[in-house]
C-alpha cells in the first residue's frame, strides 16, 4: 500500500478481497470445517442470488463447544453442526460498509457494536471483508 495519510485511509485500502462464503442452506459443519482449515472467524453468507444475507462467526458455532463441555462429547457436537443449516445460526442483515468508508468510521462500527467483521458492499455486491485482524496486520506493518 502506498504511503497515505492515515486519516484518509478507506476500507478498500485494508479489506480482504479474497474471501470464503457460505450459502444459507450449507450446514454448520461446513462452516466449522472452513473456519478451522482456513483459520478464519467470520464467513459471509450469500442467498441464492449471490446477495449478502448474513454472517456466521466462530461465536455462532460456540454452541457445539458448550455441548461438549456439558459432557455430550465431540460426536454430539458433530451431529448438531451437521443437522443445522447456516441460516439457523447466522446473524441476518449484518452491519456493512462500503469500500470508500473511512477506516476510522469502520473501526468505530466494530467497537460500538462489539463485532469483529464488516462485510464490504459495493453497489449491493459483496467485494470484501474488513476484520479486526486486518487492523492488527496494518499496525504491525
Amino acid at each position: 500500500m502506498a504511503e497515505k495519510d492515515a486519516r484518509k485511509l478507506v476500507v478498500a485500502d485494508l479489506m480482504s478481497k479474497e474471501m470464503l462464503t457460505l450459502g444459507r442452506n450449507d450446514t454448520l459443519s461446513i462452516a466449522d470445517d472452513l473456519m478451522k482449515q482456513k483459520r478464519v472467524r467470520h464467513l459471509p453468507v450469500l442467498d441464492d442470488y449471490g446477495d449478502l444475507c448474513g454472517i456466521v462467526t466462530q461465536r455462532d458455532l460456540f454452541r457445539g463447544a458448550v455441548l461438549r463441555s456439558l459432557g455430550y462429547g465431540s460426536r454430539a457436537e458433530e451431529m448438531m453442526l451437521a443437522s443445522l443449516a447456516v441460516k439457523d445460526a447466522m446473524t441476518e442483515d449484518p452491519i456493512t460498509v462500503g469500500p470508500d468508508t473511512l477506516l476510522a468510521d469502520a473501526a468505530r462500527l466494530l467497537l460500538e457494536h462489539s463485532i469483529g467483521c464488516l462485510p464490504v458492499l459495493d453497489g449491493g455486491r459483496l467485494v470484501g471483508v474488513l476484520t479486526e485482524g486486518d487492523f492488527v496486520r496494518f499496525v504491525a506493518g
